[in-house]
């Protein structure tokens, strides 16, 4: 699997090819009825570094849309949502102690969670591929850039 990367400033932002992402922030890479879901590049850059992650036990049901845990950072404490629905299966056990993973390797080894699918063609009709999503953060890079500039 490939990336596309958008260069903005000093930021390289980057979108893994051949997976789904959900406008909150989160991809999703389905795996035979399952589903590893993680934040993307874009969420980790813009968020800052990961301090903390809680997520929701292991065996709870999520729907997309839903909460699935919050992440602290050095700068703010936000909710992250689910971008599909099941049951939790999994944690990634080394967010525990090394939550910055999140901010290293987010599609990597900063992986989340792993979802058992209860309706995945449902819920793909709320996510983008990633063409679709690398449109989408392009657009939203270039907005937090003009709300900034707004700022100064």
């Amino acid at each position: 699997m490939g990336f596309r990367e958008y260069v903005y400033d000093k930021f390289i932002f980057k979108v893994k090819d051949e997976i789904y992402y959900h406008k909150d922030g989160c991809w999703v890479e389905k795996l035979n009825g399952k589903a590893k879901i993680g934040v993307t590049d874009f969420f980790q850059t813009l968020n800052g570094d990961i301090a903390s992650i809680n997520l929701s036990a292991v065996g709870t049901d999520v729907k997309q849309g839903e909460e699935l845990g919050d992440i602290e950072t050095m700068k703010v404490s936000f909710s992250i949502t689910s971008p599909v629905g099941g049951k939790i299966i999994e944690h990634n056990k080394e967010l525990e102690i090394s939550p910055e993973l999140i901010n290293l390797d987010p599609f990597g080894e900063g992986w989340l969670a792993v979802i058992e699918l209860s309706n995945f063609e449902k819920d793909k009709l709320n996510l983008m591929d990633s063409k679709s999503f690398y449109d989408f953060m392009k657009l939203k890079v270039e907005e937090e850039s003009q709300r900034l500039k707004g700022n100064e």
